[in-house]
């Protein structure tokens, strides 16, 4: 009873600092759910832009402007690799392609809409999620899984950047 009420309290609560434009925590949350009659999963990225921005400067030594008016279609692209670099799902052990479908800005939150198609009835699922984690020991990234009526939550760091899932 306590995880169904601790789980909407953070989300509540990351959405509602999100509207700040100055924070002081770092934290991307993510869904994950797999729609059994689309044989499909379906991934929702919700990520500070501002942090996004930082990270892939970093990483790629290239300021980008991701979800802000100064945005290029070069920005975009090197999202779509980040995202494809920095986040990705094994299916029963095989490494799955996921494809990047749009993006919007909600405040300073950007969020992005992604899925992996063909996917049948699985037994293991397997989570990598390194976002913005190179670029900041402090970020933590909690990813809800939604698959065959249950779901659980991970939460992703620095030092915990992987998982296992048996369904």
């Amino acid at each position: 009873m306590k995880k169904i009420l601790i789980y909407p309290l953070i989300g509540i609560l990351f959405l509602s600092l999100s509207a700040f434009t100055f924070h002081k925590f770092y934290m991307g949350v993510f869904q994950v759910e797999y729609a059994a009659d689309k044989k499909m999963i379906q991934i929702t990225s919700r990520i500070f832009a501002d942090d996004l921005n930082n990270g892939m400067e970093k990483k790629y030594h290239k300021k980008t402007f991701v979800g802000t008016e100064k945005e290029t279609p070069a920005d975009v692209d090197l999202l779509k690799k980040y995202l494809a670099e920095n986040f990705t799902i094994k299916v029963n052990g095989q490494s799955k392609p996921i494809t990047f479908l749009s993006k919007e800005v909600e405040g300073d939150v950007l969020i992005c809409y992604s899925r992996i198609k063909d996917i049948d009835k699985f037994k293991t699922i397997e989570i990598s999620n390194t976002i913005l984690v190179d670029w900041n020991s402090e970020q933590q990234n909690i990813t809800h899984i939604s698959a065959f009526g249950t779901k659980r939550s991970v939460l992703f760091t620095e030092s915990s950047r992987k998982e296992l899932l048996k369904y």
